[in-house]
């Protein structure tokens, strides 16, 4: 029954978060630099008449990447077809899409450093040269097939911009990176979303919960959801800062949004290996995590903050992750230890 109800909130909170995605830049908070570059791109193609270059955007995840895709297609008023690096397996998959596209319309392709190496070839001299390049059979009857394409945009997607080949790279004429978001920014997001979702928040309670979403929107949002849920049924449906507080104690996250995976990655680089250095593989077995949650997920924000190092012999915990986390050290030689 718990499988049953945690699938269908998660279903709920996909639905409200498409809600809440913006549909013009104009609605868009933060990224300014990027927004600002993107406007002037866009403009100039529409007024050429060209079909839009393609776009790499990447950073950690939750900043916006597939919303800013969501209002490019808007603003050129273009289809937008979405799909996912690991969905494209085989090279007849993508094939499929590819030829399903029409004139200016956007592919975005999330988690595209996750494509593999036959399809990624593939889609070379599509990008390039709005062709698609098909082998039919094997060894000596093999027939290689020439189909032309429409001019089409890929916006791709990823958290790990350094996985990308150098070709596929290469062929986008734009780049961005996202950064993380301002605690202005984030409140400016929240009291946004709480308009569209009829939540009255206190400007303190805001204050409050901005403070604990990460610098990152898709968080922020997420955050309002729950703390909403908190004031309905412990409260009286306005949210006040005892609410944020409270609900923030529930879901134990901390002053900074830190939350129980932080910490315990935290504590057991500081505990487990004296503060580092550990080895990603190491830190992965021994906090019961993958390796690419660490590094995608968690590991972005830590080092944002200045609670982790990354040095060539693996992760160090900062002083500032001790004394965030009240676990006293001794300075000794340049190096923390443990007292």
């Amino acid at each position: 029954m718990r499988d049953v109800t945690d699938n269908l909130i998660e279903q709920i909170d996909d639905e409200l978060e498409v809600t809440l995605r913006p549909k013009r830049f104009a609605d868009f908070v933060g990224q300014k630099i990027i927004k600002e570059n993107l406007n002037i791109t866009l403009e100039a193609h529409k007024k050429r008449g060209e079909v839009l270059d393609h776009i790499l955007l990447y950073g950690p995840p939750g900043l916006g990447k597939t919303t800013l895709a969501g209002i490019i297609a808007n603003e050129m008023g273009a289809n937008l077809k979405i799909t996912a690096g690991p969905s494209i397996e085989r090279a007849g998959d993508l094939a499929s899409i590819l030829t399903n596209l029409a004139e200016g319309d956007i592919l975005f392709i999330d988690e595209i450093h996750r494509l593999n190496r036959v399809v990624e070839e593939i889609l070379y001299p599509a990008m390039e040269d709005s062709v698609l390049d098909i082998v039919i059979g094997k060894g000596t009857g093999a027939k290689s097939i020439r189909i032309d394409l429409p001019k089409f945009t890929v916006i791709g997607a990823t958290t790990r911009a350094g996985l990308l080949s150098a070709p596929l790279r290469d062929r986008f004429g734009l780049t961005h990176r996202l950064d993380y978001y301002e605690p202005e920014e984030i409140s400016q997001i929240v009291k946004r979303s709480s308009n569209i979702l009829n939540v009255k928040i206190k400007a303190d309670a805001l204050e409050e919960m901005s403070k604990r979403a990460r610098r990152t929107p898709r968080i922020a949002n997420r955050l309002l959801k729950r703390v909403r849920d908190y004031a309905e049924v412990k409260g009286d449906g306005t949210v006040g800062l005892n609410d944020v507080l409270m609900a923030m104690d529930l879901l134990a996250i901390d002053e900074l949004g830190l939350d129980k995976t932080d910490r315990n990655i935290l504590v057991t680089i500081i505990e487990k290996f004296s503060g580092g250095p550990v080895g990603l593989g190491t830190l992965a077995a021994s906090t019961s995590e993958e390796k690419d949650t660490i590094e995608e997920v968690y590991e972005p924000f830590l080092l944002q903050i200045g609670f982790l190092e990354r040095t060539p012999r693996g992760r160090k915990a900062t002083v500032a992750a001790y004394k965030h986390l009240d676990i006293p050290y001794l300075q000794q030689g340049g190096q923390e230890k443990l007292l």
